[in-house]
């Protein structure tokens, strides 16, 4: 069984989070360095993204002005 059939999107998502804590980079970046250590391709890799995941992306990517910022109601 190779690594990307046991990798579960939970296993992928909590591997991310633990990269950008301990590198203090964005969720973008720590995703592309666990694809390379996985040996994972980005494509496939967007499946394995948790909806937690994908929103922390989406903030950093705000953030970085990457995305336009999305006014929220707090809720």
């Amino acid at each position: 069984m190779t690594e990307e059939v046991a990798l579960t999107p939970k296993k992928f998502s909590l591997q991310v989070e633990k990269v950008a804590f301990e590198k203090n980079i964005t969720h973008m970046e720590s995703v592309i360095i666990c694809c390379e250590t996985y040996g994972i391709d980005p494509e496939y890799a967007a499946k394995l993204i948790t909806k937690g995941l994908k929103e922390k992306i989406e903030f950093n990517a705000m953030e970085l002005n990457y995305l336009p910022k999305s006014a929220k109601l707090p809720v």
